[in-house]
């Protein structure tokens, strides 16, 4: 390269788009600085060099607009987080050796993030409202009522047959209380009076004072 070289360049395509355009300087000074090409995007770090033909960490002086801002002694000097403020004119200097050609450096706006849109399609308040008289079909099909049931859990039927035993446990007791209370009345020793009554005395063809020793002795009341 030689100094007829600098300039701006950029590319294009076919189509005619084109690429972002950076400006390139050739100088045969002793001293350069480096530095980015292209725009810095804020919050990034910015690195500037300075160097001869033979070395770049010697000591330098650097400057911005005309201002000057530090010396550094290995010949670089960064900047954290630059904003647009650090846009500008930089060059730098080394004592005994001399000056570096000034260099533009650019610090674009960091992009916005910006929320997506909620719905990609307009809302037509025009349509009409859809029709709702008749339900849609649905597409999937009935159940099988054909299928047996999936088996109850074990635990559950465990638990039903334990609440059903303490339900009608008490109604089967006294049911069978009861039903022995009614046999044993039933069944049991109750008084009972026989009165035998004599035969007349034309059927045993009996005299009369045999009539009167068989009352006697027959006439009793028993109890069992």
């Amino acid at each position: 390269m030689v100094p007829g070289d600098s300039g701006v360049y950029w590319c294009e395509s076919r189509e005619g788009a084109t690429s972002n355009s950076i400006t390139i300087t050739v100088t045969d000074g002793p001293v350069i600085l480096q530095s980015p090409v292209l725009p810095v995007m804020e919050g990034e770090d910015l690195t500037l060099t300075c160097r001869t033909k033979m070395s770049s960490n010697l000591p330098a002086g650097f400057y911005k607009d005309g201002s000057f801002i530090r010396n550094e002694p290995a010949g670089h000097m960064t900047i954290h987080h630059v904003s647009r403020s650090d846009e500008g004119l930089y060059r730098c200097h080394i004592s005994s050796v001399g000056e570096s050609p000034p260099s533009w450096v650019s610090v674009t706006e960091k992009p916005k993030t910006t929320s997506p849109p909620t719905s990609s399609l307009p809302h037509d308040t025009s349509a009409p409202p859809p029709d709702t008289t008749d339900p849609p079909t649905s597409s999937v099909p009935p159940p099988d009522t054909s299928a047996p049931p999936p088996a109850s859990d074990p635990l559950q039927l465990v638990i039903r047959l334990v609440v059903h035993l303490v339900v009608f446990c008490p109604y089967c007791i006294s049911t069978f209380i009861m039903v022995s209370l009614y046999r044993r009345r039933t069944t049991g020793n109750l008084p009972v009076s026989v009165v035998m009554t004599p035969p007349t005395q034309a059927e045993e063809g009996l005299e009369i004072e045999d009539y009167d020793n068989v009352t006697t002795a027959v006439t009793t009341e028993h109890h069992f």
